[in-house]
């Protein structure tokens, strides 16, 4: 288990600390010129999951890539469709229940609870991530038992 949970933190560590980031970022930048709780939560959101999946599918893009010039293969938009189909697998249902309802109603919310905007998105980012990355594990690991993942 010791060697999953290494696996899970070099995939997913450097995605949070720029999701964390872009989340923090947009969520202030949004607050200071609107001044809106539901348009600070949704962009907060938003920006999180650019950052996070952009690192994510920019990695597996280059995992696979080093694989394919190691098969003597070419990475084709074939295999860029593939590597999508593999991010939605591990991620789909996570980020449905996510994006569109925990993670939005928890940033906007939260702010409110606490009356501090920053410490009350950081704690929804936080407490959403624990719903989000349950399922999302269960799937990457279910994509990897069924070989969705090898490209090659």
């Amino acid at each position: 288990m010791k060697h999953k949970v290494k696996e899970w933190l070099k995939r997913y560590l450097p995605a949070e600390i720029l999701s964390i980031a872009a989340t923090l970022l947009a969520a202030s930048l949004t607050f200071k010129y609107t001044e809106s709780g539901v348009k600070t939560a949704l962009a907060a959101t938003w920006a999180g999951n650019i950052f996070y999946f952009g690192y994510i599918l920019v990695l597996d893009v280059w995992h696979t890539r080093k694989a394919a010039r190691q098969n003597g293969m070419v990475y084709s938009s074939k295999t860029f469709i593939r590597n999508l189909r593999a991010l939605f697998i591990e991620f789909g249902i996570a980020e449905v229940f996510d994006s569109f309802l925990i993670r939005p109603a928890l940033m906007y919310y939260l702010p409110l609870l606490l009356g501090n905007l920053s410490w009350g998105i950081l704690l929804a980012k936080l407490l959403a991530d624990v719903s989000f990355y349950v399922p999302a594990i269960i799937s990457y690991e279910f994509s990897k038992k069924k070989n969705l993942r090898n490209f090659y």
